[in-house]
C-alpha cells in the first residue's frame, strides 16, 4: 500500500511539473529532510523529460547507485545515515536545466535534562536572583531550544508557569537566572528541550527560597600585618551571621582560622593571629545566612608578616681541614624558613680561646662552610643573622676524650637507600645525641652531609644517595660528659663492576719499574673500589699480577730480568673486576754499570802489577816462588851471580850451567865457552883499550885492576855474546844508549843459525831496542834465547820521568 502511495505522489508531482513547465526535475526523501541517525530511507528523483538522469551525493558530487521506479522516476537507498548529507538529481535531456537537490540532516532526539538545581542569591533585603543550572545530556547534532518553566508560590496565590528561553548549545550544561521578590516563599521549576525530531522535559523541582538563599561573596581589603597577626577589612551587601576566613602560606593548603570581629560602621574588621614571622599569606572569606548555603569565596588577597630574630641555633658540624689538626672546616645547614624568621643577611663565625678572640668573621648568606684556626682549648661559635637580630650561638669544642665504640654497626643498601643500624652501649655515661655523617669517597671537605638523631635512636636511613657511588661515613655518639665515640662505615646503592680501567704511567729504574695510576672517573667506578690489580706480561706471554690496596695508587715491581714488558691495571669492586685500563710497554736493559766498574778495577790492578813488575826485587821474588813454572827460561850469563864469580880469570869465563831444581833434561853436558869483548864508554874518563876490534884474542880475561877502576859493564854499554860455534863469533856489535841502566848480554842458543840472529837483531832495531822506561816493553825471552833473570830497573826513576 505504501509503495502504491509513493508512486501516486511521484506521478502527481510530475504532472504538476509538466503543467507548470518550470522544473526539469524534482527530488525528495521518503523520511523527510531531518532523520534519526542510523536510520535508512529512499531519495527519489523525477525528471520532466523522457530521458532519465542520475542521483549524486557528497562533495564533490559522486554518482550513486539507483533503481528505476517508472519511466520518469528513479530512487537511491540510503542505509545507516550518520551525518548530514546532500543529494542532487542531474537530468540527461538535451535542453538540460538547473539540477535539483536536497539537504538531509541527521541527529538525535534530545535527552531529558538532569541535575536541575537552583540557588537564591540575595542582593538586598527586597529581592534576589534565582540561578538554575542543569545537564543537557548528549549532543543531538541538531539545533536545540531549551526553556526553563517557573511557577511561583506566594503567601496568598500561585503564579505561572513562566517560560525563560535559553539559547545556544552551551556544552554539557546550561543555566539561566531570573529575579524574585523576597515575599516569594516557594518556586517550582522544570526544563523542556526541543529540536526538529522532538522534545523532552525534566521532572519539576520545588524549592523553598530561604533554604536556597545565598549571600553575595564578601569583599576583602588589603591586610595589615605584624610578625604574628594580620587585620583585614570585610564589606558585605547584606549582613550575615556567619563569616569564614581561610589562609595559607605559599604552596601550602588552605587553613580555616578563628578570628575576632570588630564592627566599624558598614564594615567589619577581622583580626587573624597565630601566624609565622616573615611569611607571605593569602586570605579569602565567605558568608552564610542562618539558613541557606555558603556564598562564593571572595577574591584572594595577600600580605607579608614582619621579621623576627632567629630563635633556633644553627645545625653545625665540622671536620679537620689539615692533617695536623690546626684548622677546622666548619659546616652549617641553612635554617628553614620558619627558623630563619626573616631574610638571612649573613653568618658570623668566631674562634675563642682562654686568652682572646682569635677570629671574628662575617660570611655572606650564600656560604655554608668556613675554615677556622683551631687549638686544644679553642671554641668555635656560629650565628645566623637577619635584619632584626641573630640566632642563639652554636658551639664547637674539642672532643679530646674518647668514648667506647658502638657495637654491631651494620650497613644495608638497596636500590633506593642505605640503612645504618647499631646496638646501644651499656655504659655509665648517658648518650646526648647521635650524629651520622656521609660523603662521596674522597670528597669529605667538598660534599660532607650529616644528620642529628635523638639519644634513643639506633638506626638511620639515608635516601639522597646516587646509585653506583661509593660513600664513606661515620656514626658519632656524643655523651653528656663530653666524650665522643666514632664508628666508620662505607655504603653504595646498586653496585656494579667498574666500566673502565685506570690510566697508567711507568718509571723504569734499572731492573725495577714504579707503576703509578689515576683514579677511575666517578661515573665509571660502579661503587666502592676494593683493590687494584697490576698485570705484567713479558715478551714470551708469561703474566704476573700484583694486588694493591684501594687506598694506594702506586706500586714498585722489583727484580725484573732484561726483556720487553706490557703493563696494565684493573680495578675491582665487591661485584667483580673491571676491564683493563691503558696498556703501556717498557724495556728492562742489560746492566752495564757493574761491568764498567769491573773493567776499570781490572785495568787499575793491571797497571799496578805492571808497575811492580819493573822492580827487580819483585820480579826475583816472583820467579823464586814460581820458578817451577818457568820451564823454558834461559839464564842471563852476564848478570847472573855465577857469571860474576867466574871473572877471576880475565877475559875468560867458564860457563857451566847450574843444576836445576826442576826435572828438566840437560841439553848440554859440555861447558860452553863464550868470547866476550868489553867495549868502553865513550867518555873522557874511560879510555878504550883498543880501537881495532879485529885484534881481539880468542880468549879474553878480565884483570882485577880493570874491575876495580872501571865499571865491569858501563851504563851505556851493550855486550852481545855469540856462540863460539857461530861463523860471526869474531864480530862484536855495540849499541850505545845514554839512558840505559841495564847491561845486557844476549842469550846463547845452542844450534842457533844466522837467520835466528838476524831476526833477533831486526826485532831489536824495530822498536828501538825497547826503551828501558816503557813499562809495556820489558825485555822478554823469545823462543829459546837467553833473557835477563833480573832486570835492574829503578821504579822511582820511572815515576819521576813520568
Amino acid at each position: 500500500m505504501s509503495r502504491t502511495w509513493s508512486t501516486f505522489i511521484a506521478v502527481a508531482l510530475l504532472a504538476v511539473q509538466l503543467c507548470t513547465g518550470q522544473k526539469v526535475c524534482d527530488i525528495w526523501s521518503s523520511a523527510g529532510s531531518v532523520v534519526q541517525r542510523g536510520s535508512s530511507f529512499r531519495v527519489y528523483c523525477t525528471f520532466a523529460c523522457k530521458n532519465l538522469g542520475k542521483i549524486y551525493s557528497s562533495h564533490p558530487p559522486t554518482a550513486q547507485s539507483y533503481e528505476k521506479l517508472n519511466s520518469s522516476t528513479i530512487y537511491h537507498n540510503v542505509v545507516d545515515i550518520n551525518n548530514t548529507r546532500t543529494f542532487s538529481c542531474q537530468s540527461s535531456c538535451r535542453h538540460e536545466g538547473e539540477p535539483c537537490g536536497v539537504d538531509i540532516k541527521s541527529g538525535y532526539l534530545p535527552e531529558q535534562p538532569k541535575n536541575l538545581s537552583c540557588s537564591y542569591n540575595v542582593r538586598n533585603n527586597e529581592s534576589g536572583v534565582v540561578l538554575c543550572t542543569w545537564k543537557t545530556g548528549r549532543d543531538t547534532h541538531l539545533q536545540n531550544s531549551s526553556i526553563l518553566w517557573v511557577r511561583t508560590v506566594s503567601e496568598n496565590h500561585t503564579a505561572g508557569p513562566e517560560a525563560f528561553k535559553v539559547s545556544g548549545k552551551g556544552g554539557d550544561s546550561l543555566s539561566t537566572s531570573f529575579t524574585r521578590s523576597s515575599s516569594v516563599r516557594m518556586i517550582s521549576v522544570w526544563v523542556q528541550v526541543k529540536n526538529e525530531l522532538g522534545s523532552s522535559a525534566s521532572a519539576p523541582v520545588n524549592y523553598t527560597l530561604r533554604d536556597i538563599a545565598m549571600p553575595s561573596a564578601p569583599v576583602l581589603g588589603q591586610p595589615e600585618c605584624s610578625s604574628r597577626k594580620c587585620t583585614i577589612r570585610v564589606e558585605q551587601l547584606v549582613r550575615t551571621p556567619y563569616l569564614e576566613i581561610e589562609y595559607r602560606a605559599e604552596a601550602q593548603t588552605w587553613v580555616s582560622s578563628p578570628f575576632s570581629v570588630m564592627q566599624m560602621g558598614q564594615t567589619q574588621v577581622l583580626s587573624i593571629s597565630s601566624l609565622e614571622p616573615y611569611r607571605l599569606y593569602h586570605f579569602r572569606a565567605r558568608s552564610r545566612f542562618s539558613s541557606g548555603v555558603w556564598s562564593q569565596w571572595s577574591r584572594d588577597i595577600s600580605g607579608w608578616t614582619q621579621e623576627e630574630a632567629p630563635a633556633k641555633e644553627l645545625d653545625v658540624w665540622y671536620t679537620e681541614a689539615s692533617s695536623d689538626a690546626t684548622s677546622l672546616q666548619v659546616y652549617w645547614k641553612e635554617p628553614t624558613f620558619s627558623d630563619a624568621r626573616g631574610k638571612i643577611i649573613c653568618y658570623k663565625v668566631s674562634v675563642y680561646n682562654q686568652r682572646s678572640n682569635m677570629l671574628a668573621a662575617n660570611i655572606s648568606a650564600g656560604v655554608r662552610n668556613y675554615t677556622v684556626p683551631f687549638c686544644a682549648d679553642c671554641e668555635v661559635i656560629v650565628w645566623v643573622c637577619n635584619s632584626i637580630g641573630c640566632s642563639p650561638p652554636s658551639k664547637i669544642t674539642a672532643k679530646n676524650k674518647k668514648a667506647k665504640l658502638l657495637q654491631d654497626v651494620k650497613v644495608t643498601a638497596d636500590n633506593h637507600s642505605v640503612a645504618i643500624s647499631w646496638t646501644k652501649l651499656r655504659t655509665t655515661t648517658v648518650a646526648a645525641e647521635y650524629v651520622v655523617e656521609w660523603y662521596p669517597e674522597g670528597q669529605k671537605l667538598e660534599q660532607l652531609r650529616w644528620t642529628r638523631l635523638e639519644k634513643n635512636a639506633n638506626h638511620c636511613v639515608i635516601t639522597d644517595l646516587k646509585p653506583a657511588e661509593c660513600y664513606e661515613g661515620a656514626v658519632y655518639i656524643h655523651h653528656n660528659d663530653g666524650s665522643v665515640g666514632q664508628n666508620r662505615f662505607t655504603g653504595v646503592i646498586s653496585e656494579s663492576v667498574p666500566t673502565a680501567g685506570p690510566s697508567v704511567q711507568e718509571n723504569v729504574d734499572g731492573n725495577e719499574v714504579k707503576v703509578t695510576w689515576t683514579e677511575i672517573p666517578r661515573g665509571q667506578r660502579g661503587g666502592c673500589i676494593t683493590k687494584y690489580t697490576i698485570y705484567l706480561e713479558n715478551s714470551g706471554g708469561h703474566q704476573q699480577h700484583y694486588s694493591v690496596l684501594a687506598s694506594k695508587w702506586t706500586h714498585t715491581v722489583q727484580g725484573l730480568s732484561p726483556d720487553v714488558y706490557s703493563l696494565w691495571v684493573t680495578a675491582s669492586t665487591a661485584k667483580g673486576e673491571g676491564p683493563a685500563g691503558q696498556k703501556v710497554k717498557f724495556y728492562i736493559k742489560q746492566e752495564t754499570q757493574y761491568l764498567l766498574i769491573v773493567f776499570v778495577l781490572i785495568l787499575v790492578i793491571t797497571l799496578f802489577l805492571l808497575c811492580l813488575w819493573q822492580c827487580s826485587a819483585v820480579k826475583q821474588r816472583f820467579w823464586g816462588v814460581f820458578k817451577c813454572l818457568k820451564l823454558d827460561a834461559d839464564l842471563d850469563p852476564a848478570n847472573s851471580k855465577w857469571a860474576k864469580e867466574c871473572t877471576q880469570e880475565k877475559g875468560r869465563m867458564n860457563l857451566q850451567l847450574p843444576q836445576s831444581d826442576c826435572s828438566v833434561a840437560q841439553e848440554e853436558e859440555e861447558p860452553i865457552l863464550v868470547n866476550i869483548e868489553e867495549l868502553p864508554n865513550q867518555s873522557s874518563e874511560i879510555r878504550s883499550p883498543s880501537d881495532d876490534s879485529s885484534q881481539v884474542p880468542p880468549e879474553t880475561s878480565l884483570s882485577p885492576l880493570t874491575e876495580q877502576t872501571t865499571q865491569l859493564y858501563p851504563l851505556t854499554t851493550y855486550i852481545k855474546s855469540f856462540s863460539h860455534d857461530s861463523d860471526s863469533s869474531d864480530h862484536t856489535q855495540s849499541s850505545m844508549d845514554t839512558n840505559s841502566t841495564v847491561d845486557y848480554i844476549s842469550s846463547h842458543r845452542q844450534g842457533g843459525s844466522d837467520e835466528d840472529d838476524q831476526e833477533e837483531e831486526d826485532f831489536l832495531e824495530m822498536d828501538g831496542f825497547f826503551p828501558s822506561h816503557n813499562i809495556f816493553m820489558v825485555p822478554q825471552g823469545f823462543g829459546g834465547k837467553l833473557t835477563l833473570d833480573a832486570v835492574k830497573i829503578n821504579c822511582t826513576d820511572f815515576f819521576q820521568n813520568s
